[in-house]
């Protein structure tokens, strides 16, 4: 029997994104490692790249691919949401090069150490957050993982507080009704697609406009081991809103149906305890207790606006549950008495 050594060859890829990496950080040697995460539909990948001859060990790379057929795991890769990832992923590249530069440690994001688009994708170098600190990922949250994610989305909100999103998506949030047109027609829920316009409009009526994350689930914070710090991650989606719609989502994201329901005022309350020191040392200009009096009426709208977009795209999602219909028919009510 004959026993043949082989040496895997890099790909093409790899050597793209390995010159891409000794660009970037200077290092003597880089080398394509794992594979992170696929990215949605087939957009291409996550990777991780190891390095030689700097301090850092390793960084990430975000390698987007237009793909020449794209599909979708729920059927809904029409031309429309092709052209949403494309513009997704020009907005992420914006987000890297003109504002993540503003985030501190407050609400920290990856370093961007370059980006360089071509015809077919975008290439995205990041610091790797693993190594800095912020290796574990969960999905259901303690009381101070819950804290550490509030006081990130309250300390982004309060930076970003009234900044232009020259650039990036003029309404944030992957669901935005504007964007979503597909998902409203497919909606089979007359009261709620009758409403879906006048939520929209009183969100983005509200005079204190931030700039939201847009995708601010658990899954795209990465966790200090301790859980007392945290990073965010996944830009595609960051644009101009109502901070409510991070704080509904997220809390959607990583709670059920009867700890959304049983936690919600508490955890609101905590939010807007962190918003007011965040606003307090770096927006003082700002009357803190009319943000926290208009935001505290938009959140049931902002928690609304999701299950409207998510009871179109995926009727029988495990989000939509009774008390999303709830909050969802007390909104419909309310508006119709006004």
């Amino acid at each position: 029997m004959w026993l043949v050594s082989c040496e895997v060859m890099p790909t093409a890829s790899d050597r793209h994104i390995e010159d891409a990496v000794l660009r970037a950080t200077g290092a003597s040697d880089a080398f394509v490692g794992d594979v992170v995460q696929s990215l949605w539909s087939g957009y291409g990948q996550i990777v991780r790249c190891g390095l030689v001859g700097v301090e850092a060990a390793s960084v990430i790379v975000k390698r987007v691919q237009w793909p020449t057929a794209p599909e979708h795991p729920r059927g809904w890769a029409t031309n429309r949401s092709h052209a949403r990832k494309l513009t997704s992923y020009r907005v992420e590249a914006t987000w890297y090069q003109q504002f993540a530069q503003y985030s501190g440690d407050h609400c920290r994001v990856p370093e961007c150490l370059a980006i360089e688009t071509t015809e077919d994708g975008v290439l995205i170098v990041l610091e790797d957050l693993d190594d800095s600190g912020f290796s574990e990922r969960r999905r259901w949250l303690d009381d101070h993982e819950l804290d550490a994610c509030l006081s990130w989305l309250a300390n982004f909100h309060a930076t970003f507080m009234g900044v232009s999103p020259q650039g990036l998506w003029p309404t944030g949030t992957y669901w935005h009704l504007d964007t979503r047109p597909d998902e409203l027609d497919a909606l089979d829920d007359g009261p709620l697609k009758d409403a879906a316009a006048e939520i929209d409009r009183r969100l983005s009526a509200s005079p204190f406009q931030t700039l939201v994350h847009g995708d601010a689930k658990v899954a795209n914070f990465c966790f200090a081991p301790r859980g007392e710090r945290v990073a965010a991650v996944d830009f595609q989606y960051v644009g101009g809103g109502c901070g409510m719609k991070d704080v509904a989502y997220f809390i959607g994201s990583c709670l059920d149906e009867d700890d959304s329901e049983r936690l919600t005022p508490e955890l609101l309350d905590r939010y807007f305890g962190f918003l007011a020191a965040s606003m307090g040392s770096m927006r003082p200009d700002v009357d803190a207790v009319a943000l926290e009096e208009d935001w505290r009426t938009l959140y049931p709208l902002a928690w609304t606006d999701f299950h409207r977009f998510l009871k179109g795209w995926s009727p029988g999602h495990w989000k939509l549950n009774s008390y999303s219909e709830r909050v969802a028919r007390n909104v419909i009510d309310s508006l119709g008495e006004q």
